[in-house]
């Protein structure tokens, strides 16, 4: 059962004060449209629909094809330094302070400010952050670690592909 106060099923809401001034705006551009062709305007934009000023609707415009813009981004080098381990170990110890753990790889990486504050730290001296799509991979100080270890070529996946053994029938050509 409903409420009195509340409106009847089907019952009309007033236009918002922002409609009623694209509607009065739409008939100053064509004097022509009547209480007819103002209320069919309403209709259309109630739908959703985009409006002209003369009360036509435009076509969506079809992509036939689909098309790269641009190409992904290139990722930039990263060489891992020769004493990332004691690197890291110090950085590690600098943030943690007292509470590292008698084997620092094991140090815990749950509390949110000090995983950022030794990941920023690391980012600003390596060169090298971690993207936000494996920042919750980073449980330990050990699997930062090994985040860092690993080396990465400047490049895309695009250039990764056109440079792989390919078979015959398939080639990756990108024209800019």
């Amino acid at each position: 059962m409903r409420h009195p106060r509340w409106p009847r099923e089907g019952a009309r809401r007033a236009p918002s004060m922002a409609a009623v001034r694209a509607l009065r705006a739409a008939a100053r551009r064509s004097p022509g449209l009547g209480p007819a062709g103002l209320r069919a305007l309403w209709g259309r934009r109630k739908e959703g629909r985009e409006v002209e000023a003369d009360g036509a609707v435009p076509e969506k415009e079809e992509r036939s094809e689909a098309s790269l813009i641009r190409p992904p981004p290139r990722r930039r080098s990263y060489v891992p330094p020769q004493d990332l381990q004691s690197c890291l170990e110090s950085h590690v110890r600098e943030v943690f302070g007292p509470a590292v753990p008698e084997d620092w790889q094991q140090a815990p990486l749950q509390e949110t400010r000090l995983k950022h504050r030794l990941l920023a730290r690391l980012a600003a001296e390596l060169g090298h952050a971690v993207p936000n799509s494996q920042l919750h991979r980073m449980r330990r100080a050990g699997d930062v670690l090994g985040f860092y270890r690993s080396p990465v070529k400047d490049g895309t996946e695009i250039d990764e592909l056109a440079a792989a053994e390919l078979p015959p029938n398939l080639k990756i050509i990108w024209q800019q």
